[in-house]
């Protein structure tokens, strides 16, 4: 009997203090959207408008080349110790040519080099592959350093009876052994990230985003499954082994960097690039840190939009050893980054050994 006194003393207690709790304000509410307090964490912060190396981006879309203020564009790329920057909407032909001549003109050949672009939406036409394979001669003639081919390719372009395009079409397989022989890379965007193909509710991590761009929701049919589109590409791949291949958006694996490395070891003709992803490496900076380790030499840099102000996010994110700081675009990723301190070694090969490697004729001095 006295034993239980304890447990009863203990109950007591407890049931006088649940009596004592303030009772919850149901009436108190606020938005996922408009709930993003400031950390009040007091770390030391090392904010950076420059790299410390000079860099290439290998992924950047200018579409109004052939009339852009290149001078202006060059100011902006000093500031940022961007010596390179790779232009993938070269769009071929004398599109490509009046960007070039604009590069010439301003001396810049070595500061602003072209992706070409194709179109297979004229697949069915009977001189398709003529045609582009001479466009691509041409472009090749005229200074493109490498291909660039859209996620539309794959997902939105249509033969002339209304069926998707897949990028592994075996009548498109000339072009990429083409680049191959030029030892042009191709950079391939393909698919979107696997959220937008998942239910739009509370598990899913671009809930966010898909409210703001509802656009990007996709369904197993539109216009296929995320693991078709993949896999497709992924075939790409494997078909050519004599092409270099820089998969986009580090091939949409940057939340599972264990599988991406055994998908770069089943692939030894594919790199990667980390344009757009940078919040998913900094929000697990012990896995991304080894994932650079081993595989140092097949990432490399890339931004996909370009604005200046942006950059020092991936500045930060790469080189420091900053604590829970946020990404630029909330409905991309509420969560917080951590810096990954890589190594001088692994840096340069990111910012410019890798690209210097694979892009034919890339400059660095």
């Amino acid at each position: 009997m006295f034993r239980s006194l304890p447990l009863l003393a203990l109950l007591l207690v407890s049931s006088l203090a649940n009596g004592q709790r303030t009772p919850i304000d149901s009436s108190l509410t606020i938005s996922f959207e408009d709930y993003d307090p400031p950390s009040s964490l007091v770390v030391p912060e090392h904010p950076l408008t420059a790299a410390s190396i000079p860099f290439v981006d290998i992924h950047s879309h200018h579409w109004r080349m052939a009339e852009q203020d290149l001078d202006k564009l060059i100011r902006e790329m000093d500031s940022l110790n961007m010596r390179v920057v790779v232009n993938l909407s070269g769009r071929g032909g004398a599109a490509l040519k009046g960007m070039m001549d604009n590069i010439n003109k301003h001396g810049y050949q070595d500061r602003i080099l072209c992706f070409t672009n194709i179109n297979i939406q004229s697949i069915d036409d009977p001189d398709f592959l003529s045609a582009t394979l001479e466009q691509l001669r041409y472009d090749h003639s005229i200074g493109a350093r490498g291909l660039k081919i859209y996620k539309s390719q794959g997902m939105d372009n249509k033969d002339k009876a209304g069926n998707r395009i897949a990028i592994n079409d075996k009548r498109l397989q000339p072009i990429f052994a083409l680049a191959g022989e030029f030892k042009w890379p191709v950079l391939i965007h393909y698919a979107d990230p696997k959220q937008f193909w998942q239910p739009h509710d509370a598990n899913n991590e671009r809930w966010l985003e898909l409210k703001l761009r509802p656009g990007r929701k996709r369904d197993a049919d539109n216009p296929a499954p995320w693991e078709t589109i993949a896999a497709e590409a992924h075939d790409l791949f494997a078909s050519n082994p004599n092409t270099t291949f820089i998969a986009a958006h580090m091939a949409w694996f940057a939340n599972d960097l264990e599988y991406l490395g055994t998908f770069l070891d089943k692939y030894p003709n594919v790199n990667v690039e980390i344009g757009a992803v940078i919040a998913e490496l900094g929000r697990q900076p012990r896995a991304a840190q080894r994932f650079f380790t081993r595989y140092q030499d097949r990432v490399l840099f890339g931004k996909d939009s370009y604005v200046p102000a942006e950059y020092a996010t991936y500045f930060r994110v790469l080189e420091t050893d900053d604590e829970y700081f946020p990404y630029y675009k909330r409905y991309h990723a509420f969560w917080r980054m951590y810096g990954l301190d890589l190594p001088k070694p692994i840096l340069e090969k990111l910012y410019y050994k890798n690209a210097q490697r694979i892009v034919p004729g890339l400059k660095m001095e």
